[in-house]
């Protein structure tokens, strides 16, 4: 009977507690948003689940917390300052942009592939000099031959030619031939020697004469002569080139000289002793023919040939005087 009475107190005690329970659910379950004690429990989560929740919301809020600090920062604040760019106009240059890129991948891609022909060409042109080489050594030798024998090679510190060269050494021998003729028409004075003076400007080398002045001992140039000297060495020349032509055709004899006008600029002593040149190529067989008007002269030549003026025009005649003596 005790334990029954206990029995009953305790299930007495146990039903307040359970109507307690069931009220505190009850509230419980308004409080937190849900209809019914079945909607409650069907929205309680396992470990599992509380955990994986747990991990997102603490990545919210880090991601809240991330962002903030960045949209804390200075200048972003200041750009957002800034008026609203205009999207369509950065939109069109962003695709002007963009085909600009394209077009220039496309000719990147053309580029290349000139690039890797003319890399190619390339190796094959450094084999072709290569092979060429031994040519193109012969070719430079011959370059510097052509450069001497024609005068344009620096190395040709003369600027003559190789034909100038030949004439070169005749001029000699026709200036060693003219001097046995001026030296005795200028008393013994005058010489000419042949001078290789280096070329001037486009003037070239190797076929120069100067005079040399027994007097003084010193070179001139032929241009310091005067009018008549510069007939006696012309005189001299041309008879010293008679005598080596004559002597390099076998012997052959230049038979007839003649000489238009020169003797006015001479004074009467020159004048004689050219004439005594001239009389010796005579007597030695030679005709020598004298154009001129100077009166001296026709007291010395023996057979002249006059030219007269008349009314109707002019006519040769032929005269004849006696040697003087």
């Amino acid at each position: 009977a005790d334990a029954a009475a206990a029995a009953r107190e305790q299930a007495a005690r146990a039903a307040v507690a359970r109507d307690e329970a069931a009220t505190a659910v009850a509230r419980a379950v308004d409080a937190a948003g849900f209809e019914t004690v079945t909607a409650a429990a069907a929205a309680i989560r396992d470990a599992a689940a509380l955990q994986e929740l747990e991990r997102k919301l603490r990545g919210y809020d880090e991601g809240v917390a991330s962002r903030t600090a960045i949209v804390a920062d200075p200048v972003l604040q200041a750009a957002v300052a800034q008026p609203a760019p205009d999207l369509p106009a950065l939109r069109a240059v962003a695709d002007s942009a963009a085909a600009a890129d394209e077009s220039c991948q496309g000719r990147n891609t053309v580029e290349q592939r000139r690039l890797a022909e003319v890399t190619s060409l390339t190796g094959a042109l450094d084999s072709a000099l290569t092979q060429l080489a031994p040519v193109a050594a012969r070719e430079r030798l011959i370059k510097e031959l052509a450069g001497l024998v024609d005068g344009g090679s620096p190395a040709n510190r003369l600027k003559m030619r190789l034909s100038a060269y030949v004439l070169a050494a005749r001029l000699e021998e026709v200036a060693e031939a003219a001097t046995q003729r001026l030296e005795r028409m200028s008393n013994g004075r005058y010489a000419l020697i042949h001078a290789d003076d280096g070329a001037r400007g486009r003037k070239r080398g190797g076929l120069d004469l100067k005079i040399v002045d027994g007097w003084t001992g010193q070179e001139r140039s032929p241009a310091t002569l005067s009018g008549g000297e510069t007939f006696l060495a012309s005189l001299a020349l041309a008879l010293g080139l008679a005598d080596v032509v004559a002597a390099d055709a076998g012997g052959s004899r230049l038979e007839t000289l003649f000489i238009d006008e020169g003797f006015g600029s001479l004074d009467e002593r020159t004048l004689d002793e050219v004439l005594d040149v001239l009389d010796q190529l005579r007597e030695g067989g030679r005709a020598v023919g004298i154009v001129s008007h100077v009166a001296e002269l026709r007291q010395r030549v023996p057979a002249q040939l006059l030219v007269v003026k008349g009314r109707d025009g002019s006519h040769v005649e032929q005269a004849a005087v006696a040697p003087a003596s």
